[in-house]
């Protein structure tokens, strides 16, 4: 994996499940370092360093534009 950089850090799982779903859909080469030790012992993801979304060097601008357009989009209504 020597041609893939991090771009974003989460804590939890649940903080990335759009991301996801959207690098799935534009075909973007990625994985999550930490994944699942996080997932069994949540309360260490600090000490870990946190969830690390690594995506190849070549889809970089286009990772971090969907991430960037999503943080952009979140409207949040309390009802």
């Amino acid at each position: 994996m020597k041609d893939f950089i991090t771009i974003a850090r989460f804590t939890y799982p649940s903080e990335y499940v759009i991301i996801e779903l959207l690098l799935q859909q534009k075909n973007i080469n990625y994985f999550f370092l930490n994944e699942t030790a996080i997932a069994i012992l949540p309360f260490h993801s600090n000490a870990f360093g946190g969830i690390r979304l690594q995506v190849h060097k070549n889809n970089k601008n286009m990772a971090v534009k969907i991430i960037t357009d999503l943080n952009n989009d979140i409207v949040l209504e309390i009802v």
